[in-house]
C-alpha cells in the first residue's frame, strides 16, 4: 500500500516538473534528460512511470485542463455578473502567459498531436459552454445585447483568445500578449454590451485603472 502511494507521489512530481519546464521553456526544448536532472533521479526511473514524452506531455496536458476548468469553476462563483466574470478570466489567462512560452500550442501541434487534439477537445466543449453561458445569463440580465448569436459569438471569442499563440499574427516581442489579449476582451465586450452593459464595463476599468495606479 505504501509503495503504491509512493510510486504515485513520483508519478506526480515527475508530471509536475514537466508541467513547470515545459510552460516555462516549450516542450520541444526540454529532453527526457533534463527533466530526469533537474528532479534528481535517472531518466531510467521516468520510463518506469511513462513509455516515452508523447506520455508524459499527455499527463501534463491533463494537469493543465483539469487546472484550468477549477479556477474556471471558481472565477464563474466569484464574479459579481457575466461582464465581473469575462474581466476575471482575462486576468487569469493574462496571469497564465506571463509563465508561459508561446511556443508551447506550435510544439503540441507539431510534435504531440494526440495531445493537442485533447487540449482542443477541452477548449471546444468546456470553454465554449462557459462562454455560451456567460453570454446567455448576459442576455437575461440586459447586460447583453439579445439578439446575438450566442454561438457563433462563443466560437468567436475562442478563436480569438487562441489566435494570440499565432505568431504570424502577434510576432514575439512587439506587444506583449497580455495586452493584447486585454484590448481584444475591452472590444469583445463593448460589442455585445447594452448601454446599461457598457456602463458597468465602464465602472470595472476605471477600478482597475486606479488600482494599477496605486501599484
Amino acid at each position: 500500500m505504501f509503495s503504491d502511494f509512493e510510486d504515485m507521489e513520483i508519478q506526480e512530481r515527475i508530471a509536475q516538473k514537466a508541467h513547470d519546464l515545459f510552460l516555462k521553456y516549450g516542450i520541444r526544448s526540454i529532453s527526457m534528460d533534463e527533466i530526469a536532472s533537474q528532479l534528481g533521479i535517472s531518466k531510467k526511473t521516468i520510463y518506469q512511470f511513462f513509455a516515452d514524452k508523447d506520455a508524459l506531455v499527455d499527463n501534463v496536458i491533463d494537469i493543465v485542463i483539469c487546472s484550468n476548468e477549477q479556477e474556471c469553476r471558481l472565477h464563474r462563483e466569484a464574479s459579481e455578473n457575466p461582464v465581473h466574470e469575462i474581466l476575471i478570466a482575462t486576468d487569469m489567462v493574462q496571469e497564465m502567459l506571463t509563465t508561459m512560452n508561446p511556443t508551447i500550442m506550435f510544439d503540441l501541434q507539431k510534435y504531440h498531436p494526440a495531445a493537442f487534439k485533447k487540449l482542443a477537445d477541452h477548449k471546444n466543449e468546456f470553454l465554449y459552454t462557459l462562454i455560451k453561458d456567460n453570454l446567455e445569463e448576459g442576455i437575461a440580465t440586459q447586460l447583453y445585447r439579445p439578439g446575438i448569436n450566442t454561438e457563433i459569438l462563443s466560437r468567436f471569442r475562442l478563436a480569438t483568445v487562441f489566435m494570440l499563440f499565432n505568431p504570424d499574427l502577434y510576432p514575439l516581442g512587439k506587444k506583449s500578449i497580455g495586452a493584447i489579449i486585454e484590448e481584444v476582451t475591452i472590444h469583445f465586450i463593448y460589442g455585445i454590451a447594452t448601454p446599461k452593459g457598457q456602463k458597468l464595463l465602464q465602472k470595472y476599468l476605471l477600478k482597475r485603472e486606479k488600482h494599477s495606479e496605486k501599484q
